[in-house]
């Protein structure tokens, strides 16, 4: 007779990914990159393959996101082949009824930005099948269609997980490291207790159709579709921007197309979208050319989801403890802009630094605090271009003109760092942490300023079509985030680029207070104005302004936003 069966030994592994969304697949696609030798699992709730059009956020990317996936991935040809290039951010801002696309104020880009800074549109189930094939090829062990029943957090040893597999049995693993990638369910920050609210409150929903609507078939007028000299409106990331709300069109590489109502709930209640029927309503009443675009296709609907109040933070992302989280498991800002492909890329170069140095031996208790001080806080500051903004969308100008600073910014600062592949070594970068610092407190006052402005603009709509590339700072740094700039040459540039922006940040205010004071009889304009005056940090940077008007001239057209831009060709 024998006794009981004693369970057999944990499968042992480096790494444990929980969570096989875009976020999980590519951490461990990037460690395996950096080390090859680490042993890794990823699992995941959803059977493999999973629909090509899979129903989630993040299919349009920016340059960050664009950039991890070519070149830190080495993805270029699954893009090139499977996915779409982007055309850039686009936005069009409201005009009277918006029953004519062709009235309403236009921009972005008129011409292909270099391929260099390329941005892709993804259809997110295509790229995670790719992502599943090519762990595969690499021998990372990979388990769509499995659950994490239990997991136990080592104090002086390996993690401990239960995971229930499709055909209801069961793998017990050991791991020395665990990273939470399963989203908005945050496995791990709850059972921690991690959670924390942010300031930002809106509200988002979306459906895809099964028909490539093309917003450059809006309109037939000729001058109107002579703005576009290379490339395909259809192809941005095309927002229909309004009071307290915009509506994103992303075409997919599946013919579909993706559409979100994304809204301020102190403007548009939750309820007045938060079902297919009332969506096409409020689009019907906002957005006409839009809602008569889905009519036309209604029968090709797909799917449709909501997400209440979706914006959150955390307290701590990453512990020299050996567990993590990526992706949504940890933060989530908000659409605009799509900054959620790019925290994954930041945050998931941040872990793999960490992981691959503490299973070489190295002691990355330091290291782990600060990787998790510096990613909180680009979060942080990154939440600060959301929060109270919304009604900022009603007022053209001044959302325009928000646009160009918070894109001039991203460029300049992030996207340096991260171009540069720096930001996993910003510790080591005193005075870059430290203008990050300075920044952090500064920006904030820039955007306050913004929504201020807004609040009381009543001066004339900009041009028709304004183009990111009509500002001559615009694609300098832009491209600029490429540049070879060998040892030592980064912390100068980023100097500079942040000198800059203080130089552009002083221009808005100095510009925007002038017209003010042309205007004495405005009692709301002489409230703000006095305001302004007596804030340190607004004057500091208007200061900056005057110091540097003289050596580095900028053109204030990119706040005036004047007609003339179309009369002379764009250029300035």
């Amino acid at each position: 007779m024998t006794g009981p069966r004693e369970p057999s030994a944990p499968e042992a592994y480096d790494v444990a990914v929980v969570g096989g969304g875009v976020a999980g697949l590519t951490l461990a696609l990037e460690l395996r990159r950096s080390r090859p030798d680490t042993r890794i699992v990823v699992v995941e709730r959803q059977r493999h393959p999973v629909p090509e059009t899979v129903h989630k956020v993040g299919e349009s990317t920016v340059e960050v996101a664009g950039h991890y996936l070519r070149e830190v991935l080495g993805l270029s040809e699954h893009l090139r082949s499977e996915q779409l290039d982007k055309f850039g951010l686009r936005v069009f801002f409201s005009q009277g009824d918006n029953s004519d696309i062709t009235r309403r104020v236009e921009l972005g880009h008129s011409e292909a930005p270099p391929a260099a800074v390329g941005t892709y549109q993804l259809d997110r189930g295509r790229l995670e099948n790719a992502l599943g094939r090519e762990l595969r090829h690499r021998g990372v062990r990979f388990l769509p269609g499995s659950r994490v029943e239990s997991l136990d957090l080592g104090a002086e040893e390996d993690h401990r997980l239960l995971v229930r597999t499709p055909d209801g049995g069961e793998r017990r693993i050991g791991a020395r490291w665990v990273v939470d990638a399963t989203g908005r369910s945050s496995l791990l920050k709850r059972r921690l207790g991690l959670g924390r609210r942010v300031g930002h409150r809106a509200n988002a929903a979306w459906f895809r159709v099964g028909h490539p609507i093309d917003i450059g078939d809006w309109s037939d007028d000729p001058q109107w579709q002579a703005r576009i000299k290379e490339g395909r409106r259809e192809l941005s990331t095309n927002h229909l921007m309004g009071p307290g709300y915009w509506v994103w069109l992303i075409r997919l590489s599946s013919d579909a197309i993706s559409i979100g109502i994304v809204t301020d709930p102190a403007l548009h209640p939750f309820e007045a979208t938060n079902r297919f029927d009332r969506a096409l309503e409020w689009l019907a009443e906002h957005e006409p050319q839009c809602a008569a675009a889905v009519t036309g296709h209604r029968e090709e609907v797909r799917d449709f989801r909501v997400m209440k109040d979706y914006a959150y933070g955390c307290e701590q992302v990453f512990s020299a403890d050996g567990w993590c989280l990526a992706g949504e498991a940890g933060v989530f800002l908000d659409p605009l802009y799509s900054p959620g492909l790019d925290l994954i890329a930041i945050g998931n170069g941040l872990i793999t630094d960490l992981v691959t140095r503490a299973l070489d031996g190295e002691d990355v208790e330091e290291r782990a605090a600060i990787h998790d001080r510096m990613f909180l806080l680009i979060a942080e500051g990154w939440l600060a271009v959301y929060e109270d903004q919304y009604p900022l969308m009603g007022a053209p100008r001044p959302m325009l003109v928000k646009i160009i600073w918070d894109t001039a910014v991203y460029w300049a600062v992030i996207g340096l760092l991260y171009f540069q592949n720096r930001i996993r070594d910003l510790g080591d970068l005193p005075g870059a942490v430290a203008g990050l610092g300075r920044f952090s407190v500064w920006s904030r006052e820039v955007q306050r300023f913004l929504r201020e402005w807004g609040a009381v603009d009543d001066s004339a709509g900009p041009a028709a079509f304004v183009r990111f590339y009509d500002f001559a700072f615009m694609p300098r740094l832009h491209v600029g985030m490429t540049a070879d700039l060998g040892d030592g040459g980064l912390e100068e540039r980023f100097a500079a680029n942040l000198r800059f922006i203080e130089h552009l940040s002083g221009q808005l205010v100095a510009t925007v207070m002038a017209e003010f004071e042309a205007d004495p009889g405005n009692g709301d304009k002489r409230r703000l104005l006095r305001r302004w005056r007596d804030n340190e940090v607004l004057m500091d940077l208007v200061a900056v302004h005057e110091q540097d008007r003289s050596t580095d001239p900028v053109d204030d057209g990119w706040i005036t936003l004047g007609g003339d831009l179309l009369a002379s060709g764009g250029r300035r």
